[in-house]
């Protein structure tokens, strides 16, 4: 019997949109909630009625779509409170969900991971409000995804085939992950969030290429693609180098992960067809239909910077793991961004776990 009949979707963007869409065609009551100040994303979605929802290239009006810009009605009866939001605004929309949610309900973050639990607890402290919160978290979006909001519609690429999940505290885990999978198919629970922070491919993906490509990015904006243009043989050695570090890292805290290839085959965005890595990139039938970035301040240096690399590096000393390439994008980014990345970032101190060996971390989740 399901565990889950009621579904909030938190922010409507191209996730959001998307997996109120998916849910929906799947049989959940969803609600699809924004800030008021952000009705201009749902207003559409709010007079169709509906979304336009194009998959497999076939496109179906997903009708019954419920929009909100009042919290508390757009939470109510939900067993599932799902964030579909960018790491950088986890504060600003804690602020608002954090009074209104009850304990009983799951917070989950379906989204790129970067420690929004242990975030969204902070803030909620930070506002004096102490609740027993049901959280969990997600390595990655569950799915690769535009949503055009002027129209209310979707162009769906992949529904994630395995996305790892956690819960805060971990002990939690398992109940976190039998209500998801009432959800999604591959939810495959593990260890506690420190794995899922570092299974957030997005850092070691985006800017270090990103960074190698800034002059394609700057003058070619329209029409560039970081996947199909800025993937070559030798700019993918970076990748290989992060990729690395990210796994001595989870070494040293005890985990074990799949290698860059192997992860996005078993995840849906490679075809089973082994070959270089930049051939991997450049043909994936995923990745090679998304353009951009279209700017150096796209998310795909900003976010991924800031909630991932930056932690990263501050897991690597905690490790006692050389993160020179890790840092090098960091540095380098900094400089040609005008963005000091190391002061504005996620790290331990701004968590709470500042001065704490690796046995105390894995001890507060």
């Amino acid at each position: 019997m399901k565990k889950v009949n009621k579904v909030t979707i938190i922010a409507a963007g191209n996730g959001g949109i998307t997996a109120a869409a998916d849910l929906k065609q799947r049989g959940i009551d969803v609600v699809l909630y924004d800030l008021p100040e952000k009705f201009h994303k749902i207003k559409t979605i709010q007079e169709n009625g509906g979304i336009y929802l194009r998959y497999n290239g076939e496109e179906k009006f997903i009708d019954g779509i419920k929009c909100s810009t009042d919290i508390n009605e757009a939470i109510k009866g939900s067993q599932v409170v799902m964030f579909t939001i960018p790491g950088l605004l986890v504060e600003k929309y804690a602020e608002v969900v954090a009074p209104a949610v009850d304990e009983s309900q799951l917070i989950f973050f379906n989204s790129a991971a970067s420690m929004s639990c242990v975030r969204f607890i902070n803030k909620a402290k930070s506002l004096g409000i102490n609740k027993e919160f049901f959280l969990a978290e997600s390595n990655s979006l569950t799915y690769a995804t535009r949503a055009d909001i002027k129209r209310g519609s979707v162009d769906l690429t992949l529904k994630v085939k395995e996305t790892l999940v956690a819960a805060l505290p971990k002990e939690n885990t398992k109940l976190a992950y039998s209500m998801l999978s009432d959800l999604y198919d591959g939810i495959i629970p593990v260890e506690d969030i420190w794995r899922i922070t570092l299974e957030n491919a997005n850092p070691e993906v985006h800017p270090g290429i990103c960074l190698l490509n800034v002059g394609q990015i700057e003058n070619y904006s329209d029409t560039f693609s970081l996947y199909r243009d800025g993937y070559s043989e030798h700019t993918s050695n970076l990748l290989k180098e992060i990729a690395k570090e990210r796994r001595e890292i989870a070494t040293a805290f005890g985990y074990k992960m799949e290698d860059i290839i192997e992860s996005r085959i078993n995840r849906g965005y490679f075809a089973n067809d082994i070959k270089e890595i930049h051939l991997m990139f450049n043909e994936s039938p995923v990745f090679s239909k998304i353009n951009g970035p279209s700017s150096v301040k796209s998310r795909y240096f900003i976010e991924d910077i800031e909630d991932g690399l930056v932690l990263w590096s501050d897991l690597g000393k905690v490790a006692g793991v050389s993160t020179k390439a890790i840092d090098s994008v960091i540095y380098l980014s900094s400089v040609v961004i005008g963005i000091d990345f190391y002061k504005k970032g996620l790290t331990l101190e701004k968590l709470g776990f500042s001065k704490m060996n690796i046995e105390q971390l894995k001890a507060m989740v």
